[in-house]
């Protein structure tokens, strides 16, 4: 009698599918950046590793922190959510108050930023940017 059962591949690619997809939700994630406005930081077409869990645990579907250990710095490059609801990367320019930040782009002649559409909620912010390749 055999005691040990074949785990099938159908199982293990399930597992495998559910794993990566909870790592991307809430753990890290890989983007690739589009537009000029963090030129020389950024180019078009690079490889950003971003850090969902840098400011705390964030449910994508809310919107908001259900757990926040920090806020953006003025330095941080940062993934968020623009008032028209576009993916932006841009850098925190200042904090102001306590949940809110100016974004900045490097490229002050090509970036659509904070100066536009004015200060960003930190609970918009789905992530820092801790890795360019």
């Amino acid at each position: 009698m055999k005691t040990d059962a074949p785990v099938s591949t159908g199982r293990i690619v399930l597992f495998a599918f559910l794993t990566a997809l909870i790592m991307k939700v809430f753990l890290f994630d890989f983007m690739i950046a589009d537009g000029r406005s963090m030129v020389p930081a950024i180019y078009p077409g690079t490889v950003l590793v971003v850090n969902r869990l840098a400011y705390g645990i964030r449910l994508p579907w809310i919107r908001k922190y259900l757990l926040r250990w920090s806020l953006p710095k003025a330095g941080d490059v940062v993934v968020f959510l623009t008032p028209q609801g576009q993916l932006a990367v841009k850098r925190c320019g200042m904090v102001m108050g306590k949940e809110q930040f100016f974004a900045l782009g490097d490229n002050s002649l090509e970036s659509y930023d904070s100066r536009s559409y004015g200060p960003i909620s930190a609970d918009r912010v789905m992530g820092k940017v801790m890795g360019i390749k």
